[in-house]
C-alpha cells in the first residue's frame, strides 16, 4: 500500500469537483452508509435509503453485504468504503436525485473526502454529511437554534459548514461533495432532517445497526 499513489488518486479527485448545482428539480433523495464488523478484512454492509422530496416518504430501500480489505486509515476512508457504496448505489432502481454521503466531501485534506470521491466516479450529485469536524474552523459563534450555521475556514477558503439541524444538539459538518453548492448543501441538509441527521442517511444508518447487531446474511 502506498499512500503517497492514494494521496494522488485524491489530489487529481479534487480538481474535478463541481461546486455549483448542476441540476434543476429534486424530487428524490438519498443516503449511503456503511457498516462492518471489526478487524480487516471485515465483513461489511452497505444501505441506500431514497425518499421523495419533499414528503420523506421511504421509496425504496437497498442492501449489500461484502468484504472490506482495505485498512481504516484517517482521511483513506474513501479506498475502504467506496467499492461496496458503489455496488448498493448500482443496485437501486431508483437513483436518487441527490445523494448524501456519511462522511466528509471537499472539506478534506487533499479536497476529496468519501462524498467527494463517490460524486466524481459515480456522476452523481453528492453532499457529504459527517458527524465530527476533520477540516476547518468556524467563522463565527454557532447558536443552539436549528438551522444555525457556520462556515468552516481553512486556508482562507470556505470548505464546509457547522450546521445545527435542531435545537441545542450537536451540529453536523456538511461540505460539498460534487455538482452542488454549499449554500444549497446547507438548504437540503436542514430540510431532510427531522432529528440530528439527515431523514435518508438516518433511515439506512438505523437498518444497518439491525442487521449488523443480528448479523443477517440473508435479506
Amino acid at each position: 500500500m502506498n499512500l503517497k499513489i492514494l494521496e494522488k488518486i485524491q489530489i487529481d479527485c479534487s480538481k474535478k469537483v463541481i461546486k455549483k448545482d448542476i441540476f434543476s428539480k429534486v424530487t428524490t433523495i438519498g443516503g449511503i452508509d456503511v457498516t462492518y464488523e471489526k478487524g480487516n478484512p471485515a465483513k461489511a454492509w452497505a444501505c441506500i435509503a431514497v425518499m421523495s422530496f419533499p414528503s420523506l416518504e421511504i421509496l425504496c430501500k437497498e442492501i449489500v453485504e461484502d468484504i472490506v480489505n482495505f485498512p481504516y486509515i484517517p482521511t483513506f476512508l474513501a479506498f475502504r468504503e467506496l467499492p461496496i457504496m458503489i455496488k448498493v448505489y448500482n443496485k437501486t432502481k431508483i437513483k436518487p436525485d441527490i445523494l448524501f454521503i456519511d462522511g466528509q466531501g471537499i472539506s478534506h485534506p487533499r479536497g476529496c473526502g468519501i462524498a467527494t470521491h463517490f460524486g466524481i466516479i459515480t456522476e452523481a450529485v453528492t453532499i457529504g454529511v459527517a458527524k465530527k469536524k476533520l477540516l476547518g474552523e468556524c467563522n463565527s459563534d454557532l447558536p443552539e437554534k436549528r438551522g444555525s450555521f457556520c462556515y468552516l475556514i481553512h486556508n482562507k477558503k470556505i470548505v464546509g459548514a457547522a450546521l445545527r439541524t435542531k435545537d441545542k444538539i450537536k451540529p453536523v459538518f456538511i461540505s460539498i461533495g460534487h455538482k452542488i453548492s454549499l449554500k444549497t448543501a446547507i438548504k437540503l441538509a436542514l430540510e431532510t432532517s427531522i432529528y440530528r441527521i439527515p431523514e435518508p442517511l438516518r433511515i439506512a444508518h438505523n437498518f444497518l445497526q439491525k442487521i449488523r447487531k443480528a448479523n443477517i446474511t440473508n435479506y
